[in-house]
């Protein structure tokens, strides 16, 4: 009954306004554009925004989709820095972008937030062959235009799924490669359903279902991702409604352990999660020692446009995610379980072998709404933003050598965390006159956390903070000529912690950003480049320690006054007609005002340092060439400079700079019976088989060798080794 509850909550709420929506539109249909247009605003920018921003298209998408996850494929924008824990793009990856966390990245679907309401992070393993349903993508840097959910601290990724088809339609997709990687996906189409030659007024209803599974470059770091995209659209002339939902379930075996310095010399693709001895001393591994995770969406966007001026969108979202995490532990303390001591054979007995199970299980709701006013000289959007997050946290103890008192499904833990936000904005952009462009945009959010009950390590854990903050942003965009534009702008962000920062520091204290933006887009035929500076000033800044949590996660700390000031370029050089050039890179200096920390039992004051996993240069390039009108080849070279992986500077928490280059070929064939097109696509990675490190952690604890008077700091790292040469290649069927 509780799930048939659900179920149907979720389809009442299937109403969710977008504020967002395609920008591939219905063919033909001036209405559908216009309406879709108005969709978009609301956590889009255009191309004349003075938003640093990039865009990326379905196409230039499909080019590299043969299963990887969706930070693999924006590898090559502006200042992005990617990783993967398994090593070879599939299965539990990330990505910063200007050396910020995923945890102050902003991501929406449809307008709708994606970003985990309480841990702030993202976990793309959830989007198994998204990148397969979606229409554009838009990455905004720094803090970008307001949107929904919680604030934009490096960049904001915004992603639209398919448009709305006027042509019945569909794909088959299988794709293979190195690990035993594979990729299957069936789309459909039935195009817009009564519309005829001279209206688009009609019903469209389209999805898709994919399997992906690997084995990954570390040893046992498998994957298995199974996932759905179902959406029914209706369009007339004044309204656009879009019914979606999607989701799926991942399996994949643990692989954030990462490995030491000897071990990433000796047997980089060691992996120690499982580990244990068996009764003859042989090291054994667990076979089941994975993440179980599934998490259904549930989303209806909904524009009505009332006049040449006016329009509205009103959604409602509704999201249940649930599943475990499973490990075998051998020899844990009775005590970490609230397990009463045994007495077996007058022997006390406070340990055991066992396997436990870590459990999220959690109901995310969201409201959107949004008025659009627009005349020859005024665009002007205002809206709301509500959600609700509940979200239980609880251990089981599913099998123990000794269980002592416990049963099964007994939790030895039990928490809840509850979080509302509310948000109200408006952004205005007014042209001034034909050449210059002024941008406006006030946001108020209130944001309230509460949770209850104990957490993992059995200590009460209570939270209940409420934040209300006001994000002003405004920005110039001046039209030198019709090839040139220069464009200003100041931004406000606050952001509030996150669970785990409040687990590991009671008192820590939202982090604030002003950020300032100076750039110049130029674009002549088919030469384009984007040139622009940033500084960011943060106060409280949360950045990365380098440590990790006891379930993987990336430890944040405050870090005072801190700053990111930079320099960014992207272009499109076309060479000859066949030859084109895309190269990018960002140059910056990232610094903590003052560090101080504890060594050999003594503070000492650091000065100034570089802020942990925040390479000064990040760099890439794309050759192009295109020999044949359906044969295009591009080299893909990636650049990312030494970096850091604490905010100290030290020198055992250093990771190398790295240089890498894929080798992307997509030919397609255009048969004249059965199928449309036949597009075959090859991706060799790393060709010239680099051994190289993306992430890691760092971490010190003070040991005092049982002589209290001589304490001495313990350093140690771990690294998260990527796959050498490996390649993917598959085969697209339409029609």
């Amino acid at each position: 009954m509780k799930h048939l509850r659900r179920v149907l909550i979720a389809m009442a709420l299937t109403i969710t306004g977008l504020a967002t929506a395609q920008n591939k539109q219905v063919k033909d249909s001036t209405t559908a554009e216009k309406l879709d247009e108005v969709l978009v605003k609301a956590v889009r920018v255009d191309a004349k925004s003075p938003i640093t921003h990039s865009n990326l298209s379905k196409e230039e998408i499909a080019k590299r989709n043969l299963g990887q996850d969706i930070p693999m494929l924006l590898n090559f924008l502006p200042s992005v820095v990617t990783t993967s824990d398994a090593g070879a793009g599939i299965g539990y990856s990330g990505i910063r972008v200007r050396g910020v966390s995923s945890q102050s990245t902003n991501v929406t679907i449809n307008g709708i937030p994606y970003t985990d309401a309480e841990s702030l992070g993202t976990f793309w393993v959830n989007l198994g062959d998204f990148s397969s349903s979606v229409e554009n993508l838009q990455l905004q840097r720094g803090v970008g235009t307001s949107t929904n959910g919680s604030g934009a601290f490096g960049a904001s990724i915004n992603i639209l799924t398919d448009a709305v088809s006027r042509e019945a339609s569909g794909e088959v997709s299988n794709s293979f490669g190195s690990f035993n990687s594979r990729k299957h996906t069936v789309k459909f189409s039935t195009g817009l359903m009564g519309a005829d030659a001279e209206r688009s007024r009609g019903i469209e209803i389209a999805g898709r279902l994919s399997n992906i599974e690997s084995d990954g470059y570390v040893d046992r770091a498998s994957s298995s991702l199974k996932s759905y995209f179902l959406q029914g659209s209706y369009v007339d002339d004044n309204t656009l409604i879009k019914a979606v939902t999607f989701g799926g379930n991942n399996v994949t075996y643990q692989s954030w352990f990462g490995i030491d310095a000897t071990t990433l010399r000796e047997n980089r693709t060691f992996n120690p999660a499982g580990a244990y001895e068996d009764e003859n001393g042989n090291q054994q591994f667990y076979d089941n020692e994975v993440d179980d995770y599934r998490q259904d969406h549930y989303q209806l966007h909904w524009n009505e446009r009332y006049n040449n001026n006016w329009s509205t969108n009103v959604g409602l979202n509704y999201t249940y995610g649930r599943g475990f995490f499973e490990q075998f532990r051998e020899d844990d303390d009775f005590s970490t379980y609230g397990f009463d001591p045994l007495v077996v054979d007058g022997q006390s007995v406070e340990e055991t072998d066992l396997v436990r199970r870590r459990w999220l299980d959690n109901d995310y709701y969201v409201i959107n709404a949004s008025a659009n006013y627009k005349n020859n000289e005024i665009d002007l959007i205002f809206g709301t933003s509500i959600s609700h997050y509940d979200g239980d946290h609880f251990g089981e103890v599913i099998w123990a050598r000794s269980a002592s008192q416990s049963n099964i499904r007994d939790r030895y833990y039990d928490g809840n965390g509850k979080k509302n936000d509310l948000s109200v904005f408006s952004k205005a952009t007014y042209k001034w006159n034909d050449r210059v462009q002024l941008y406006g945009d006030l946001q108020v959010r209130n944001v309230n956390y509460e949770t209850s009950g104990i957490n993992s390590n059995l200590t009460e854990f209570l939270v209940d903070e409420n934040y209300t903050f006001f994000n002003p942003k405004a920005g110039v965009t001046y039209e030198y000529n019709d090839n040139n534009d220069l464009y200003v702008s100041y931004a406000r962000a606050n952001r509030e912690p996150n669970r785990n920062d409040f687990e590991s520091d009671p008192n820590v204290r939202p982090e604030q950003l002003n950020d300032f933006e100076l750039g110049w887009r130029h674009k002549k035929g088919n030469l384009s480049f984007n040139v622009n500076s940033y500084l960011m000033l943060y106060n409280e800044q949360l950045v990365l320690s380098g440590e990790l949590n006891d379930v993987g996660a990336p430890l944040r700390t405050n870090s005072g006054e801190s700053y990111r000031l930079g320099l960014e370029l992207e272009a499109v050089v076309p060479v000859t007609s066949q030859l084109t050039l895309q190269p990018n890179f960002a140059i910056s200096s990232n610094k903590n005002r003052e560090t101080v920390r504890s060594f050999d039992g003594e503070l000492q004051n650091l000065g100034s340092t570089d802020i942990a996993f925040s390479p000064n240069l990040v760099a890439a390039n794309a050759v192009v060439y295109q020999p044949l009108k359906n044969l295009q080849i591009s080299l893909l070279s990636k650049f990312v400079g030494e970096q850091f992986m604490s905010n100290t500077e030290a020198q055992s928490s250093k990771l190398a700079s790295y240089f890498t280059n894929d080798l992307n070929l997509v030919y397609t064939l255009k048969p004249k019976s059965t199928f449309d097109t036949v597009v075959f696509t090859a991706l060799v990675n790393n060709i010239f088989d680099q051994k190289f490190v993306s992430n890691g952690y760092y971490f010190t604890f003070d040991d005092d060798f049982s002589n209290p008077g001589n304490i001495a700091t313990v350093e140690g790292a771990g690294f998260y080794p990527q796959a050498g040469i490996n390649f993917l290649t598959g085969v697209t069927f339409s029609f």
